[in-house]
């Protein structure tokens, strides 16, 4: 009872591990003994030492075809939770794993440690390692020789030309001045494209920074927009910071509260103000996304007519759920990968998104889909709600059973959107020597940017839909609009970074009073699988793929959130671990919100089609540069008043031998003697 209520709260608790291994339980056991006597001998400084060695001794033993995978898999997860500063005990009747105790600043620490073990796992990898060196080495391109290094900025110069704006008395001359030290822009990331100063491909350029930072580079499924921050000041135009958004989580409790998307409250909301413009969005919606839902093929095989559609029935609603049943248990067992590969030239056809439509897959959603929707359709009928008319709505919700259905309804209109009108930013921060000046919240700024919104709405805005599209059986496209940002620090005391950032609207041209800003929206819950290591991953996926009916999770796009999360629970629920206590990692983080546009709540309900934005969108690039003079007004012109951190700026130099921040660290490995920095 007291593990139950802990994961509905989010926060961690001892952990039982008994799998269910067979004859190698015993073996399973000793693993165990043997990880807590060397952590326990082992001093502070040595533990990431031992926790390696501890790792390549389980992988050196492994096999591909291997009888003991689930033994291996088991001790892998073990592993996985000391690494993460997780305490290890080991008793005749049980094995346990229990959070690590502390203040926020050594939990802070715990964390910190277990991203860096990730990310220096990551940075031995032969082809990581390579291409970091690879970086660094100098090669002649059409505008001479060139490096990452051609891309750092010198911290002595920088730190020379700020000193000499400290030394400017008239305020209006020192901001012209210090524009003409610092120079910000965006510079978006497109495949292939390179840098016209060095040559160096831009995607490279903004890999190896993230390299930098403190947790493993990992690539996010789903739409990913790569952005670099450029010096126009500096020869070269290095690199302040780099940032990336990308799709945003499905499921977000903070979050989806603060939009209006968490079902009871939108119902209870609704109930205490329900107007005519809202009941008939609820019958609109419910039409639409009927529509969306290709039915050719259920109306010839008589699972269901036109008039099922329209005047829906339970035994109509009982065949399209053993139909989507029967369709997914197909799906486990023949995935039709060739089927869902398809050619991209075909995209715009409706025969290439027809025959997607008949896969056993989307078939499968498509009926469970269409049956929830004609659920809905039939409450609306018996309450009077498809004539869109406030007072049916308002006597309507009185009713559990139509609150339900409206809860239901939300859901769906909220998978429409999540995709499409926000994004998470993935990855936010500034390099050295700018990181000392706070140029992390100049990054953070200038996401907020027209520039930003623009460039998305660009890049999407002739996308196909995959999902809606195979849904439909003919190419969806739907119209992007940025209007929500959403983003979480690394550790669960907030971010320093994202604290305070905010961009009063009267600098860039909007009304007195206003602001952007990214607001705190409380913690999230911990659920997640960054504390699973890539080796627990690999041997999660192999073993799953051994199941004698077929594989829940085939990473087909479409088959559902999260493919990863759900492939490590199938693991995990296959050897007897649990699933839900060991996903709830704990690591609770800050959870931030950006509205880039007043009624943002409405057009992510699908209420709003045209989104009313903060910062005026004209002059997209001229409004960038106004955020980058907020910036320095505020942040770096008091920042440089400081004579300690310009000595810490001007200790990143790239004179020789170089001793930058901006330049991978990687860790010692002892096979290798090839210097760091080549030239």
């Amino acid at each position: 009872m007291q593990a139950k209520q802990a994961l509905n709260n989010g926060e961690q608790t001892a952990i039982s591990l008994s799998p269910k291994l067979g004859g190698q339980s015993n073996r399973f056991v000793e693993f165990c003994k043997k990880v807590e006597k060397d952590l326990r001998l082992a001093k502070d400084a040595d533990r990431a030492e031992v926790l390696i060695q501890l790792r390549t001794d389980l992988t050196s033993e492994q096999l591909v075809e291997s009888d003991e995978l689930d033994l291996f898999f088991a001790n892998s997860v073990v592993l996985d939770f000391v690494s993460q500063g997780w305490e290890l005990k080991v008793s005749k009747k049980e094995v346990t794993v229990s959070p690590p105790e502390g203040d926020t600043h050594s939990s802070k620490e715990v964390v910190r440690s277990g991203h860096l073990l990730g990310r220096n796992a990551q940075l031995r990898e032969k082809s990581v390692s390579e291409f970091i060196r690879g970086m660094e080495r100098r090669r002649l391109y059409a505008k001479g020789w060139h490096s990452i290094f051609s891309l750092m900025r010198d911290g002595r110069d920088l730190a020379e030309k700020l000193s000499a704006v400290n030394e400017i008395a008239d305020a209006a001359a020192r901001d012209s001045a210090l524009a003409g030290v610092i120079k910000p822009y965006l510079q978006f990331v497109e495949s292939d494209a390179t840098c016209e100063h060095t040559g160096l491909r831009l995607g490279d350029v903004w890999r190896y920074f993230r390299h930098t930072w403190v947790n493993e580079y990992k690539s996010i499924p789903g739409r990913s927009t790569m952005i670099l921050i450029r010096d126009a000041a500096a020869p070269n135009h290095p690199v302040i910071g780099i940032a990336a958004l990308g799709s945003s989580v499905v499921q977000y409790r903070g979050r989806d509260q603060w939009i209006g998307w968490q079902s009871d409250i939108f119902v209870e909301s609704l109930a205490e103000k329900p107007s005519q413009k809202l009941a008939r969005w609820l019958a609109n919606s419910l039409e639409h996304l009927i529509g969306e839902v290709y039915i050719k093929d259920l109306l010839t095989q008589d699972i269901c007519s036109k008039g099922d559609i329209r005047k829906p029935t339970a035994e109509v609603i009982k065949r399209l759920l053993e139909e989507s049943e029967q369709a997914i248990k197909k799906h486990r067992q023949n995935p039709q990968r060739s089927s869902h590969k398809g050619q991209k030239d075909d995209e715009s056809k409706r025969a290439y998104w027809e025959q997607e439509a008949l896969t056993y897959l989307y078939k499968s959603k498509r009926c469970k889909q269409l049956a929830k929707l004609l659920a809905i359709r039939g409450v609306f009928q018996e309450s009077n709600l498809e004539g869109g008319g406030k007072a049916q709505l308002k006597a309507a919700l009185t009713k559990s059973k139509v609150k339900n259905a409206v809860a239901q309804l939300v859901r769906m209109i909220k998978a429409e959107h999540v995709g499409v009108d926000m994004m998470d930013i993935t990855v936010c921060g500034a390099i050295a020597p700018y990181n000392t000046l706070l140029g992390g919240k100049l990054v953070c700024m200038l996401l907020c940017s027209p520039e930003m919104t623009q460039h998305y709405m660009k890049r999407y805005g002739s996308q196909v839909s995959v999902i809606a599209s195979s849904m439909r059986g003919a190419p969806v496209i739907r119209k992007p609009s940025l209007v929500l940002l959403c983003t979480t620090s690394l550790y669960g005391v907030g971010s320093s970074q994202y604290n305070r950032v905010k961009i009063p609207l009267n600098e860039v041209g909007g009304p007195e009073g206003a602001s952007v800003l990214y607001e705190d929206l409380g913690h999230s819950y911990g659920f997640g699988t960054y504390h699973f290591s890539k080796e627990t991953i690999r041997l999660g996926d192999t073993l799953i793929s051994r199941r004698k009916n077929g594989r829940l999770v085939n990473s087909i796009f479409g088959e559902g959130v999260n493919p990863l999360m759900r492939k490590i629970r199938e693991a995990l629920e296959v050897v007897g671990l649990r699933s839900d206590e060991l996903l709830l990692h704990g690591n609770r983080r800050v959870t931030y919100g950006i509205r880039l546009a007043s009624n943002f709540r409405e057009v992510l309900l699908g209420i709003d089609d045209k989104p009313r934005y903060l910062i005026p969108q004209a002059h997209s690039r001229k409004q960038t540069e106004r955020i980058a003079d907020y910036w320095r007004r505020r942040w770096l012109s008091k920042r440089i008043t400081r004579p300690e951190l310009l000595d810490a700026v001007a200790k990143h130099t790239l004179a020789y031998p170089i001793s930058h921040g901006a330049a991978v660290s990687l860790p010692e490995n002892p096979e290798e003697t090839e210097p760091l920095f080549v030239f």
